[in-house]
């Protein structure tokens, strides 16, 4: 299940899927790592992260966000799920942090039943119910496969 996420193929890691944007791609507003770890920064977090959450909510969000390790952007893939198992993925078009071309490009090449969606990037905030929608189809195709 990638739900706007990055699917990485073998050998890949997000640093090396996001190192050449396109010239209209959002930059997302990473800031400089401190002792290791990165931020988004918070004046800007809301329009690139959560345009549709409330913005009380999506202040919150940005105050609460956990870092993330620098060591994480160059993680490579030993070999992707999505070449052995099915996988769904939800294509969240008005996304500022990974833009729906790449998605596009990723839920194609794994495969993926692919459901489309307007929102950002935390569209399991705003959206729940198109998050659980894509969950509640994955479960109903693994039960009758498993029938």
């Amino acid at each position: 299940m990638y739900i706007t996420a990055f699917a990485p193929d073998k050998g890949e890691s997000v640093a090396s899927l996001i190192k050449d944007p396109p010239p209209d791609a959002p930059v997302p507003p990473i800031l400089p790592p401190q002792d290791g770890y990165l931020f988004l920064d918070k004046a800007k977090f809301a329009a690139s992260f959560a345009a549709d959450v409330e913005p009380d909510k999506a202040a919150f969000m940005a105050d609460s966000q956990v870092p993330w390790g620098v060591e994480a952007l160059s993680g490579t893939i030993s070999e992707p799920a999505w070449k052995t198992k099915p996988s769904w993925y939800l294509l969240v078009t008005e996304d500022k942090m990974i833009p729906p071309p790449a998605q596009r490009f990723m839920s194609q090449r794994a495969g993926a039943t692919v459901d489309e969606v307007a929102g950002s990037h935390a569209i399991y905030v705003s959206r729940p119910d198109a998050v659980a929608a894509i969950i509640k189809k994955a479960a109903g195709a693994a039960k009758a496969a498993a029938s």
